[in-house]
């Protein structure tokens, strides 16, 4: 599932064009008791009640596809009978409207989260009559398929925060009532996966609000798939590797890295004509740390640490570049540039100040000093006038002198 399938169910979600079904809620005390459970028509909510949850249905699936949002694959014992996709088939096929299978679903939701305080449980129940498109992109009038899914966004409940507010009974100012407000999702999912417009029982796209720490017992004890890392946790972990590998020489290993990911930076840069992200295989990474610099006994042992830390799943190039570490490097070499170039003109400074000085220090020690151009040096010439010795510099009628600052012609 690509971005594009994800674009093409979000822009779904609008008063004019949603479909959904029907919504179901459990919300959830610190306890993990079940405070209140709730089955709704979606479609006859309240204009207030219905935007609220399309926007929390909308941030399920926000974010970028590999960071944010996980492609998760089923594994066979998972899709036999007793398996939780199977369990999530039946869900989709009764709709919502089964108070039993409900139930089993915000108990595994509940028993697998991994959550310290209040949160809210929704499931949203969706049939999307998905248009066939030409390859142009141009839509025709007919049905390819009806994607038939659920998606389910988990959400934090907090107290809001104290404050003052206007007390209308009392008439005055005093404290505000706090109340238990609802937030944006912190994890949630897509089942099954939207993949070329198509459905795909064998996935599901999971959503994660933090890329740094995301719920990874609750992609393998609740929904039953082997868990992903973030492309954030790739980078945290890759570049961790590479700082392991310099031991305590934090400066060596800053340098390295910053040399690393902007090899990677150019290959990616190269490759985006052709739409196919860089994987970093294992002949990629021996070549771009050959070009950075890498000694070859840490580069073995980066090698191995990659291989033990990501296995077959390989992280894209991307996933391990740091863009704003490579903004800042330029930044700072921009800087450096600047640094350099002011030093530079310092010196010319100082250089012409000398020159100056030692002008000046000649003016005193003569009684004439002259500075012509080196073409002139041979015309001038000593000659007697009146009985008075002189020097004779012959000038042109286009040609201009300065003498003692000050401009004059012949």
């Amino acid at each position: 599932m690509d971005k594009k399938g994800v674009a093409e169910l979000k822009r779904r979600f609008t008063k004019e064009n949603c479909t959904f079904t029907r919504l179901c809620g459990c919300y959830v005390d610190a306890g993990k008791n079940k405070v209140v459970d709730f089955s709704e028509n979606f479609l006859n909510l309240e204009d207030e009640e219905f935007y609220k949850y399309l926007e929390i249905a909308k941030k399920s699936l926000s974010g970028t596809v590999g960071n944010n949002l996980l492609e998760l694959q089923y594994p066979l014992e998972e899709e036999a009978a007793g398996g939780r996709q199977q369990f999530l088939l039946g869900l989709r096929e009764s709709r919502l409207q089964n108070p039993e299978l409900l139930e089993r679903f915000f108990d595994m939701v509940i028993e697998n989260y991994d959550y310290a305080g209040n949160y809210l449980i929704l499931l949203f129940h969706d049939a999307y009559d998905v248009i066939t498109k030409t390859k142009d992109n141009l839509t025709l009038d007919e049905s390819e398929e009806v994607f038939e899914y659920l998606l389910c966004a988990i959400c934090p409940v907090q107290l809001s925060k104290p404050g003052l507010g206007y007390r209308e009974e009392e008439n005055r100012i005093g404290p505000r009532i706090r109340d238990w407000v609802v937030g944006v999702p912190d994890t949630g999912f897509l089942f099954p996966a939207f993949t070329d417009r198509s459905a795909d029982i064998h996935a599901l796209m999971f959503y994660t609000k933090d890329t740094k720490e995301p719920h990874s017992e609750f992609m393998e004890a609740g929904l039953g798939c082997p868990s992903r890392r973030t492309a954030t946790e790739q980078k945290i972990a890759f570049h961790g590797i590479v700082k392991q590998a310099y031991g305590g020489d934090t400066e060596k290993s800053q340098d390295v890295l910053m040399d690393i990911q902007q090899n990677l930076n150019e290959r990616i840069e190269a490759q985006e004509e052709d739409e196919e992200p860089v994987v970093l295989t294992k002949e990629t990474m021996t070549t771009v740390l050959e070009e950075s610099g890498v000694e070859p006994e840490r580069l073995a042992d980066i090698e191995k640490k990659c291989e033990e830390t990501f296995g077959e799943e390989l992280p894209l190039a991307a996933s391990v570049v740091d863009g704003k570490d490579l903004a800042a490097n330029e930044q700072l070499q921009r800087q450096k540039e600047l640094t350099a170039q002011v030093e530079s003109l310092q010196q010319q400074l100082k250089e012409k100040q000398m020159e100056e000085d030692e002008t000046e220090d000649a003016v005193k020690t003569y009684d004439v000093v002259l500075r012509v151009k080196p073409e002139k040096v041979p015309q001038i010439k000593s000659q007697v006038i009146d009985g008075q010795k002189c020097l004779v510099i012959p000038m042109d009628e286009n040609e201009h002198a300065n003498v003692n600052g000050r401009s004059t012609t012949v």
